[in-house]
């Protein structure tokens, strides 16, 4: 195939992140000192802010590769927040990669850079082949990420690290072989790798077989229950920056790619996903949260909290119209913000300890009046209170499952969200009613505190105003649907 000034034009954004990989590839060969390899993590931030400040200089809009590839309001959209996720996650944890994993900081960010890469192409992705290869791209440098500090002196948090990481990556390796026979078995069917192809798909049990392959592989990867195993040891072991982008940009790309096949493809065939789809919802809402209430690991709460959140999302993917897509965006942006922000606060209580326990957080108060603040402030967006970002997340998502006929669901999630209240005000009770163990004063690296700062003004902001957010969110949501009546084919004779 031959490819032409338009389809460089159309990939400008994916081609201005490449750029700066190259830079930061270029600056970590040149560099071999501590304080040369941190530089590396300095250019990752200012560069992916350059290229979201270029986001609003010079939008693009079109097809690439013969309808393969379409860059639209959408894709916009989403990259310019994938962007903010991994610029917010590079600038809190440059400290911590300094210090756990002084001579691989370069590669830790060249793998993150490679990450958002795969992520901002398979957003635009209008071909399964294409998806699939994309969706690999963000995921595999994930695993390295996982395992990528080393702790001396430490060999229980070395051994637990290790144990994590190869519990991710055989998830991995795992989920995606079903991931792509479901794939597989439904070209074979339609004939056709294109998205839009998939419209005409009839119905057989070739293809029910292939759309419950597709949703197990997806549902690894995303840590819906009954797949969630790997998620709470990673989430332990991994440093807590990581986990941040892990837990958030990552976990919304396979969304992505679950919406782009089920809504934009299937949606004249939603009878053969839905029910697979709401038992999957209904069991990762009722499970996340109870399971979340015993844990007195803080990243183990967290993690069990974030599969319930998946729930939320696919309630979302459910309505199936320019509403339900519209919230589950708006629903994207509030968790970015709100867990890479919690994450972020972990990280300063905990960074230094070997304890990552809920009663490390007591007495916050009074040692850090401002990291129990905003700790307080995310842990009530991720529990939807008044009236921060999460709040509105919520409660958007419930009127539009509502609206389309799920009721029963939407009561369920309101009653889950009292279930979540409970376990993240523990954290607050904490915080705020319990004598500190240490007296000390936390100290927080710039970095760190400004990446704090940056997800706080996010939800607070948006809690207070978010006309803004909803209305681009329905712009995007709006082209994402306009993708379905798109006649690309893409034949595989």
């Amino acid at each position: 195939m031959t490819i032409t000034i338009e389809d460089l034009r159309v990939l400008t954004l994916p081609l201005e992140l490449s750029a700066l990989l190259f830079l930061v590839l270029i600056a970590d060969i040149a560099t071999s000192s501590v304080r040369g390899k941190t530089f590396t993590g300095w250019l990752t931030f200012w560069g992916l802010c350059v290229v979201f400040g270029l986001t609003f200089v010079s939008p693009v809009a079109g097809e690439a590769f013969g309808g393969r590839f379409r860059a639209d309001t959408w894709t916009l959209f989403m990259t310019r927040w994938f962007i903010v996720a991994g610029a917010v996650v590079t600038l809190g944890g440059i400290d911590r990669i300094r210090r756990m994993a002084s001579r691989r900081q370069g590669e830790y960010n060249l793998l993150l850079l490679f990450s958002l890469l795969g992520m901002v192409l398979l957003i635009g992705a209008l071909d399964l082949i294409l998806l699939l290869l994309c969706f690999e791209l963000s995921s595999i440098p994930l695993f390295v990420m996982a395992a990528i500090e080393k702790r001396k002196g430490q060999e229980f948090k070395l051994m637990l690290t290790a144990e994590g990481a190869i519990k991710f990556f055989l998830v991995g390796v795992v989920s995606t072989p079903i991931a792509l026979l479901g794939l597989a078995l439904i070209m074979g069917m339609v004939g056709d790798s294109s998205i839009a192809a998939l419209d005409g798909a009839t119905t057989s049990p070739l293809l029910k077989v292939g759309l419950l392959l597709l949703l197990s592989g997806m549902g690894f990867k995303l840590g819906v229950v009954p797949f969630h195993m790997w998620v709470p040891d990673t989430y332990q072991s991994a440093p807590a920056p990581f986990v941040a982008f892990l837990s958030t940009a990552p976990k919304v790309t396979a969304l992505v790619a679950l919406a782009r096949i089920l809504v934009s493809g299937l949606q004249n065939r939603s009878e053969l996903w839905t029910p697979a789809v709401t038992t999957l919802c209904v069991g990762t809402l009722v499970m996340g949260n109870f399971w979340a209430l015993g844990q007195r690991s803080t990243k183990r709460l967290l993690a069990y909290s974030g599969i319930g959140h998946i729930g939320y999302f696919m309630m979302a993917l459910l309505v199936g119209d320019n509403t339900g897509m519209a919230m589950f965006l708006f629903y994207v942006v509030a968790y970015l913000l709100t867990n890479i922000g919690t994450f972020l606060v972990v990280e300063a209580v905990c960074g230094r300890s070997e304890d990552e326990s809920i009663d490390v957080f007591a007495g916050l108060s009074r040692r850090s009046p401002w990291l129990a603040m905003s700790m307080l402030l995310f842990l009530l967006s991720l529990a939807g209170i008044p009236f921060v970002v999460g709040f509105w997340a919520k409660l958007y998502v419930f009127i539009a499952a509502w609206r389309a006929g799920y009721s029963w669901l939407v009561v369920t999630g309101a009653l889950l969200a009292i279930v979540a209240l409970y376990y993240y005000l523990q954290i607050a009770r904490v915080m705020y009613m319990n004598e500190p163990k240490v007296k000390d004063p936390i100290a927080v690296k710039p970095s760190l505190a400004a990446g704090v700062l940056i997800c706080l003004l996010g939800i607070v902001g948006y809690g207070a105003y978010p006309r803004p957010l909803l209305e681009s969110a329905r712009a995007a949501a709006d082209a994402f649907m306009q993708t379905r009546s798109a006649t690309v084919s893409v034949s595989l004779r």
